[in-house]
């Protein structure tokens, strides 16, 4: 068998201490928060040597805005079901889906979020204002669409978004409350995918969701 390249086995390696670090990063500043993190908490919690942190994160800032950035990103990924979509009940639909599926897979990084926009955005104020602005716009722009094309009711596009993100993330931020209604449990595949079609089914009747007219 032909040796792996050097080139590429030390990117293979750095992409998976990136992955440790980052993983390990969410957990301890969503149970700690920014303030009460260490680099040194973070590094244990990944398995690696402080100095591997700071190799590839300067500093707890950079590192706590690739947190928030993967998390944000991931969501903007999920949004992509807009573009296509012929109109509420696919696009809206299948986004309420993925952002379900994330919260699951990805709880720490959301209460990350959360923890930083309640406490004002100390650190990624920036951000807001400019790549979740212009995001926000842009859906809201597809969702009139939608409205204008008569696909749906005429909603506030803003409030809607608002409504969605609040129940979809709820289940990640909120995740102890869940697991303690549900007996101590967290949710099986079943009732994940209860769930996701009970959000589904009271948010595109609400506003009324109708399919493309031929």
């Amino acid at each position: 068998m032909p040796a792996v390249p050097r080139t590429i086995s030390k990117k293979i390696i750095r992409q998976e201490n990136e992955k440790l670090i980052l993983e390990a990063a969410e957990k301890v500043f969503a149970e700690a928060g920014f303030g009460g993190a260490t680099m040194q908490l973070i590094a244990d919690v990944a398995g690696l040597p402080k100095a591997n942190l700071h190799y590839y994160f300067p500093t707890k800032e950079a590192l706590y805005r690739q947190v928030v950035e993967s998390i944000f990103h991931d969501w903007l990924d999920a949004a992509a079901y807009f573009d296509d979509a012929e109109g509420p009940i696919d696009g809206l639909g299948a986004y309420i889906d993925a952002k379900m599926e994330i919260s699951r897979s990805h709880p720490a990084g959301s209460k990350v979020w959360a923890s930083e926009i309640m406490h004002r955005a100390p650190v990624i104020q920036d951000y807001l204002e400019t790549t979740l602005r212009d995001w926000t716009e842009d859906r809201v722009a597809v969702i009139q669409t939608w409205i204008d094309r008569g696909l749906m009711d005429p909603v506030d596009p803003h409030h809607l978004l608002y409504m969605v993100w609040a129940t979809t993330q709820h289940y990640a931020d909120f995740g102890h409350q869940i697991e303690t209604l549900n007996n101590g449990q967290p949710f099986d595949d079943d009732q994940w995918k209860r769930a996701k079609d009970t959000v589904k089914s009271i948010i595109l009747r609400g506003i009324n969701a109708r399919a493309r007219r031929v």
